[in-house]
């Protein structure tokens, strides 16, 4: 069975708010549910983002997993995703590696 709207809206929003702490995890998990279309429409802009902040944050998946998403973007759709994770990592506060 699976989750509710409800319940994958909590969940989203419990990943945000630990990939905005830092972790690493929650950012990969955040690039799988925009990539994969889970609990979210499927967004490759938010997904290479979210992998994206994670492979910065040292998770070697993350960069095969960006790289992929990044074979079905144009151009400037990557350099949107980029500019998206630097405005994150300036508001939270964390700096790329």
């Amino acid at each position: 069975m699976g989750i509710s709207i409800k319940s994958a809206e909590f969940l989203l929003a419990s990943r945000m708010a630990e990939a905005a702490g830092g972790c690493a995890d929650a950012c990969y998990d955040l690039g799988m549910a925009y990539s994969c279309g889970n609990g979210v429409d499927i967004d490759l802009i938010e997904a290479h983002k979210w992998f994206n902040l994670a492979a910065v944050r040292g998770m070697e998946e993350a960069q095969y997993c960006r790289s992929d998403v990044a074979e079905e973007m144009s151009g400037r759709e990557i350099a949107e995703a980029q500019r998206l994770a630097r405005a994150f990592l300036a508001e939270t506060g964390r700096r790329a590696a």
